[in-house]
């Protein structure tokens, strides 16, 4: 039997969008209530990113992992995908397309 001494740690991919929900930018983090904050900071401060250029800093997605590599083979799919599926993918897991930031600042 194999013992787990550590705790154990959690990955989170998201997804987020501007306030008309017309740009998506999808990343992968450990701690999202810190990435969060970053992308907000980033529009506050005029850094240059995708994510800052298009006011991206409202979470309308996420997905919770316990292994990176599994997360990372996540975003790297989701970020494959068109417009439509993303849409849909969010839809199915926030029907109302709701900024659920408040959740984790």
């Amino acid at each position: 039997m194999i013992e787990f001494t550590e705790g154990y740690h959690s990955y989170y991919v998201y997804i987020i969008t501007n306030n008309y929900r017309t740009t998506f930018y999808i990343g992968v983090t450990n701690d999202l209530r810190r990435r969060l904050k970053e992308h907000n900071e980033n529009i506050e401060n005029g850094i240059l990113t995708f994510a800052s250029k298009y006011q991206l800093k409202n979470l309308v997605y996420y997905e919770k992992f316990t292994w990176i590599q599994l997360a990372i083979a996540r975003e790297k799919e989701l970020k494959g995908w068109r417009r439509d599926k993303k849409i849909e993918l969010i839809r199915d897991f926030n029907p109302d397309f709701k900024f659920l930031d408040e959740h984790f600042i």
